[in-house]
């Protein structure tokens, strides 16, 4: 056995992805590609109705088609724990509680499920079951004068956050304010859609459930899954070590998971279940619309005085989310008088749940949006009055900033971008018959850590291995851990190998809120440090057991300095629009962060790139459209829901500077899965109104909104 060196140069190269040739050769397996002996399907039954009661459901023909071994519902599937609360995870979703009951809270809610011998026989039979309804009447439709809007309780998706927030007198600053804003800008219902859709096979084992699962978290789907069944979390078992994509939707089990091991226990036999594109819709967890009211109040300087941020958003009737849309407005500019508010709509719609950048995304695009029409009438250009606002100290909490380098991005990207020389009157630059305009918006996310366990061994062929019940979904979160645990154990990248994406492997956190590689980065530092003591200890020897060292990092990060600990960017757009059809184009995104120490640039780059791209689409294409009278989404596929392809994305360019941050973890990791989204759509925008003098206010920019926009400046 060799002894380890004490350096390595994995940490911060550039490598591909240590398991691409698997992906691209297809060798590597994803949830619903797992060889089971004797496997069923499962076809979900939904609701034609958006609120009401079933009266009578009629299976006689479904159970009749040859193939068919059971058709579940509420009066016959097996009985769910109520009420499950978790340490970590909070009251177990009502989501969950599927065929317990015969109340319907939204349309296309799952009213039944088939089970048959193949996936025809299921989709053939789940069209004969009938089910009848007392229907009620149903409220749909988010409306800013909605008599029931209430304040989200503590116990909602984020109860580390308090939902309102106030300091100062905001209304005697902004009426004494020298320049004002009183603007409401919107953002539409918007649709997780990973390129693996859900997926589950559910399989009993010797009173075992064992779960391939597409899901961001192992050891959460786990504990989820075994509350609910009311089963210790030892008899299941979790394994996803390929995910492709979730984007929030798969951090919490949803249906799809639970339909399968229920199936899979009434028919004693593995069983699949995979949602339709079309499924998605209605049984995934999507981003809320929002009404965001913004005012701000300044000196003729440009100096903030006041700043207001009223967030209006939608949750179910059958759970309450609450998306934490105000509080960018919370950190970002300085600003001595502030207030905040979210309150909630309850309607006979799917539950709402986290979608990337949960909150930061549209509420960047309603204060960036601001910030640049304050910056039209104080006179002042967009990225100094970003400047004048620096705060020196986090303005909600008052904490120091691990470290805040957002003028130094807003510099370096306008520089890069070739802002100098601006002129800011809009509507008078052409290329032919294309007006051009650019834009700014400044980007902060959260830089948060959660604890994690890891197990670090070496054996006696001087390899090592890496346990972490880690999730990489797309990520290349096994590479950049291989690449971590590496350069902790000074050795080459070819030694390391790591297991991830089973809840079998020390439990880790979520792959969430951009906190993957900062959590569980901590964890395998630590476990590899006090390996490579304990070899130092033996001089290297390594009995024929192997030797491990396994590390917790909870006391470790509950014990961290108290600190506002952010990523920060700035974010810069071209557009064209053309003058008579008011097509808009987007040539080129620029965008500069701080984001701690860049693990691996090439999957940096690639994550930023990427999140900039899903702005480019926030801002032009996404939007869920929701039929008012049955409560459905109409465009429930990608035919309908427009995300960009190639000929729409121009130039993007993703750019970082060198921050060292201390205090922010072993490996000084920021997160950068999120942050990129942030500020996009709203630097979008302000190009739109710098090209064409109109301001929209509401996202999606449809070329018919823009055209009702100019109409109505006329």
């Amino acid at each position: 056995m060799t002894t380890p060196t004490t350096s390595g140069t994995s940490i911060g190269a550039p490598l591909d992805r240590i398991e691409g040739r698997d992906k691209v050769t297809g060798r590597a397996r994803y949830a619903y590609e797992y060889p089971a002996e004797h496997v069923a399907y499962a076809i979900p039954v939904q609701s034609t109705i958006a609120s009401g009661t079933i009266t009578r459901i009629d299976c006689h023909a479904a159970i009749a088609m040859p193939g068919v071994l059971a058709v579940l519902t509420y009066e016959n599937a097996p009985r769910l724990s109520e009420n499950v609360s978790l340490p970590g995870i909070g009251t177990i979703t009502a989501e969950m509680s599927i065929l317990q009951a015969p109340a319907v809270s939204y349309r296309r809610q799952i009213v039944a499920a088939v089970v048959a011998e193949t996936l025809e026989a299921a989709t053939e039979a789940q069209r004969l079951v009938r089910v009848e309804y007392q229907q009620d009447e149903a409220r749909v439709e988010l409306r800013p004068s909605d008599p029931g809007l209430y304040r989200p309780t503590p116990t909602h998706a984020y109860p580390y956050i308090p939902d309102d927030s106030e300091l100062g007198d905001f209304d005697s600053a902004f009426a004494a304010a020298e320049v004002s804003l009183d603007e409401t800008y919107t953002t539409a219902a918007t649709h997780n859609n990973p390129m693996e859709p859900h997926a589950s096979i559910a399989q009993w084992q010797d009173g075992q459930l064992v779960l391939h699962h597409s899901t961001q978290n192992p050891s959460w789907t786990r504990n989820v899954i075994a509350a609910v069944l009311g089963l210790p979390a030892e008899r299941v078992r979790v394994i996803s070590p390929h995910v492709g994509g979730g984007f929030g939707s798969k951090i919490i089990p949803q249906t799809e998971a639970l339909l399968a091991a229920l199936a899979a226990q009434v028919c004693d036999r593995p069983v699949k279940v995979a949602y339709t594109r079309q499924q998605m819709w209605s049984l995934i967890s999507y981003r809320t619309p929002t009404i965001q009211h913004i005012c701000l109040g300044a000196s003729k300087e440009g100096r903030l005085t006041a700043i207001a941020h009223d967030v209006i958003q939608q949750t179910s009737m059958i759970e309450e989310f609450a998306e934490e849309t105000a509080v960018i407005s919370r950190m970002m500019y300085a600003g001595a008088n502030r207030r905040t508010t979210h309150r909630l709509a309850r309607l006979n719609v799917p539950t709402p749940g986290w979608m990337r950048a949960p909150g930061l995304a549209p509420g960047s695009f309603a204060l960036e949006s601001a910030m640049d029409e304050l910056a039209i009438r104080c006179g002042i250009d967009p990225v100094e009055l970003r400047i004048r606002n620096e705060p020196e100290v986090d303005p909600e909490s008052g904490l120091p900033f691990s470290s805040r380098h957002l003028v130094a991005c807003l510099r370096e990207g306008a520089e890069r971008f070739g802002w100098s020389g601006r002129d800011p009157a809009p509507g008078i630059r052409r290329d032919g018959r294309w007006l051009i305009g650019t834009g700014v918006a400044a980007a902060s996310y959260p830089a948060m850590r959660q604890p994690s366990q890891a197990t670090a061994r070496a054996d006696p062929d001087g390899t090592f291995t890496i346990k972490i019940a880690a999730a990489d979904i797309g990520t290349g979160a096994r590479t950049v851990l291989t690449q971590i645990a590496a350069g902790s154990l000074g050795v080459e990248l070819e030694r390391v190998h790591a297991e991830i994406g089973d809840s079998a492997l020390p439990p880790a956190s979520p792959a969430i809120g951009s906190t993957g590689t900062a959590s569980w980065s901590s964890a395998v530092v630590a476990a590899c440090r006090q390996l490579r003591d304990e070899l130092g200890k033996r001089d290297g020897a390594v009995q024929p057991g192997g030797l491990e060292v396994s590390v917790d990092t909870t006391d470790e990060i509950s014990t961290q300095k108290p600190l506002s600990r952010n990523a920060f960017g700035a974010q810069f757009a071209e557009v064209q629009v053309d003058m008579d059809s008011r097509e808009i184009r987007v040539p080129r995104m620029l965008a500069v962060f701080a984001a701690g120490k860049i693990m691996n640039p090439k999957l940096a780059r690639s994550q930023l790139i990427g999140s900039m791209t899903w702005g480019m689409s926030m801002a032009l294409h996404e939007e869920s459209v929701l039929d008012r009278e049955f409560g459905d989404y109409l465009n429930h596929d990608l035919a309908q829901y427009h995300i960009p392809v190639n000929a729409d994305v121009g130039s993007i360019d993703a750019r970082w500077i060198n921050e060292e941050d201390p205090n922010i973890g072993p490996t000084g990791a920021k997160g950068l899965g999120e942050i990129g989204i942030v500020g996009a759509a709203a630097a979008i925008a302000n190009a739109v109104y710098h090209a064409t003098g109109i301001r929209v206010r509401d996202l999606p920019i449809r070329i018919d909104r823009l055209i009702d926009a100019a109409t109505a400046t006329r």
